[in-house]
């Protein structure tokens, strides 16, 4: 069986997908009011900055991966209108029962599906905007994931990864100060559990940086990548378009 990383650790691929879906069931219920607390509420204007560039126009079809406790699929809904569609998936339950419960309990009714992002279940062409927003990095197979978003796009179709990134260099020291004394300490007093929120810091220092992905993803067949660094480099959108 192959061996891959689940943070720091090297664990076997089956043994990262049962703990990383363990970091999410534990997490669940509490994913947003930490998100506000670690990110000091930067977040929002990530994913605001998300939407903006995303500029959907009615009538488009989304597909929303790793979309968890449904911020993006909720405000993609509203400029795609009733005649588009949004389609919320998440490969943990916990974390889709929580953005769906969410969803009803704001009067939006989106079709949520649990979703493995390296097989996704749908047709050749069907999106016309695929987005992931810190989702990539737990995945064991990224170029297998990225070629799959890049399949069910239509062609000119655009894939939006919104993920953490390398930080510009003057920050890095107070950036792993935070990262891995204050993040555990934040999440132990919060959600009750420290390693879920170390495993967080060390997923992002072994994800793939800016120019890397950006590498990544015009080999799975976005012939155009653009990469939007925001908050000096914690975090990173990248655009890619399909050819």
């Amino acid at each position: 069986m192959s061996q891959t990383h689940f943070g720091f650790e090297t664990v076997e691929e089956q043994e990262k997908a049962r703990r990383v879906r363990g970091v999410f069931d534990s997490v669940a219920s509490k994913y947003d009011v930490m998100n506000d607390l670690m990110s000091m509420g930067l977040h929002r204007a990530w994913k605001a900055y998300t939407l903006a560039v995303a500029n959907l126009r009615e009538g488009q079809r989304v597909l929303d991966i790793a979309g968890g406790t449904g911020d993006l699929a909720r405000a993609f809904a509203p400029k795609v209108g009733p005649s588009g569609l949004v389609v919320h998936t998440d490969i943990n339950e916990a974390m889709l029962r929580t953005g769906r419960d969410r969803l009803l309990d704001e009067g939006m009714v989106l079709p949520s599906t649990i979703c493995d992002a390296e097989k996704l279940p749908f047709r050749e062409g069907t999106f016309d905007l695929v987005s992931v927003a810190f989702g990539l990095r737990n995945m064991t197979h990224k170029d297998v994931a990225l070629a799959e978003m890049a399949r069910v796009l239509k062609p000119g179709g655009r894939l939006m990864v919104l993920e953490f990134s390398k930080v510009a260099a003057p920050l890095q020291k107070a950036y792993d100060w935070y990262s891995f004394q204050v993040l555990p300490r934040l999440g132990k007093l919060v959600a009750g559990d420290a390693d879920s929120y170390r495993y967080l810091a060390e997923s992002i220092r072994m994800h793939p940086d800016q120019a890397t992905l950006k590498a990544m993803m015009k080999t799975a067949g976005f012939g155009h990548v653009d990469v939007h660094n925001l908050s000096a480099g914690v975090v990173a959108l990248h655009v890619g378009i399909k050819c």
